[in-house]
């Protein structure tokens, strides 16, 4: 994958980092984005990659980061989102704009800039680029005091839902990822009586990596990942 990179935006130390190594591993340039790029020095060693500050719900500094891509952008995966909780006649609505920002305007934001990146390259195999936006289950169904992060993973989940209709034919794979249970990230462990309840992030990263890699022939625009243990 010598030329090839792979975007993260929403780096943290759980699932994103997960990702990171394992496109590392695969051979890609790996560019990490995040708000606070401190927190990421440690996984940027470890994957000899590009860490760049940038707050994914404001246009310049997407603007900014797409700008200083180099190589074919090849992947881009869109991590972040924030919540609000509480009963809905209790909710900031300042707070609640925010969180509609970071979760859904920043996906839109991220997805347009590598839309349009991957329609000014070359076809490899038939294809531009990757583009993959991290869901959860509150973009299929919204669960009480949880109406500001529902609001914005419906949106998200639209949003994948159009790009893919649109850019499909186009040769760029769009796919949303409704992580349908809790991810043992560190510092959250699952009771020892009760293994694997929780979703592995390394195990999650090698699904997004099966999207990647999907022949066109059968592409998926939504995968839906959840631990064995679930019942409904």
């Amino acid at each position: 994958m010598a030329g090839q990179t792979a975007l993260i935006v929403g780096v943290g130390d759980g699932l994103s980092a997960s990702l990171a190594r394992l496109l590392h591993q695969e051979g890609y340039d790996i560019v990490l984005a995040a708000r606070n790029i401190a927190k990421i020095e440690a996984l940027a060693k470890e994957t000899n990659t590009t860490s760049i500050k940038c707050d994914a719900a404001k246009t310049e500094d997407v603007n900014a980061l797409f700008s200083s891509l180099a190589g074919r952008l090849s992947v881009a995966i869109y991590n972040p989102s924030a919540r609000q909780r509480g009963p809905i006649t209790d909710l900031d609505p300042v707070a609640v704009k925010h969180a509609m920002e970071v979760t859904a305007y920043g996906a839109f934001l991220v997805g347009q800039a590598a839309a349009k990146m991957m329609l000014g390259q070359s076809a490899q195999n038939g294809v531009l680029g990757t583009i993959l936006f991290t869901g959860a289950s509150a973009g299929v169904k919204g669960f009480p005091h949880s109406a500001p992060f529902a609001m914005g993973k419906f949106a998200q989940r639209g949003l994948a839902q159009s790009m893919a209709r649109e850019l499909h034919p186009k040769g760029i794979h769009v796919g949303w990822i409704n992580i349908d249970g809790g991810i043992r990230n560190p510092g959250r462990s699952e009771a020892p009586d009760n293994p694997d309840s929780m979703l592995d992030p390394d195990a999650i990263a090698r699904s997004y990596l099966g999207l990647i890699n999907q022949d066109r022939s059968a592409w998926s625009n939504e995968l839906t990942l959840r631990p064995w243990v679930e019942s409904f």
